[in-house]
């Protein structure tokens, strides 16, 4: 079974880009967002009533990628994934009034259910950067954002909450403020720390 990697962060911090950064340096596979081919994705950002929907394709499609990157012999990345698309983005549209309790409790046992049937990421890359710098990467966006830059006080806390669950040595903290588009002075040092940390070759 192939190791995952998953990428987290709030919205604008940069995990598609350092994601695709890591796949153009090594052989990795990987699994991104799709947002423009969500079925509901741009219908609840105009409407609310599709927030349900929205968060129950995205659930099944995260689920889906993991069992495919698992099957894949490469070492996989994805940048969010099922766990922060329930513990970040399923919750904070909840406590925005998107999901009503009994959506989010819906949410919440589909998600169960789909951890217990898939392994958990083996690594999570969980990145970091000030409200200013997201807020500053989002504007610059052309694709559509449910989660705003008004939302990154509470996603973070919202990831401090569900990372604490987890064992100290399944987390790799980045701080990317600093850091260009490309990645390009962090990808060498981040490349030799996976390899170390998953016991893994990539060449």
């Amino acid at each position: 079974m192939a190791k995952l990697i998953a990428v987290v962060a709030p919205s604008g911090v940069g995990k598609t880009s350092l994601v695709r950064a890591l796949a153009q340096a090594a052989p990795f596979a990987t699994a991104l967002e799709q947002h423009a081919e969500r079925p509901f994705q741009m219908l609840f950002n105009s409407n609310a009533q599709y927030g349900l929907a929205n968060q129950v394709d995205y659930l099944i499609l995260r689920a889906e990628q993991e069992n495919a990157l698992r099957a894949n012999p490469r070492t996989a990345l994805v940048d969010g994934g099922l766990d922060l698309d329930y513990h970040g983005f399923t919750r904070l549209f909840h406590r925005r009034g998107l999901l009503s309790d009994g959506e989010f409790d819906l949410c919440r046992r589909l998600y169960e259910l789909l951890r217990a049937l898939l392994p958990p990421p083996d690594l999570i890359i969980r990145l970091r950067a000030s409200r200013e710098v997201a807020a500053q990467r989002l504007a610059g966006r052309q694709r559509v954002n449910i989660a705003t830059a008004s939302d990154f006080e509470l996603f973070e806390s919202q990831l401090d909450d569900w990372l604490a669950t987890l064992p100290p040595a399944q987390i790799l903290t980045v701080d990317v403020s600093t850091h260009d588009p490309a990645y390009s002075k962090l990808i060498p040092g981040l490349l030799d720390e996976l390899q170390t940390r998953l016991g893994i070759v990539l060449s």
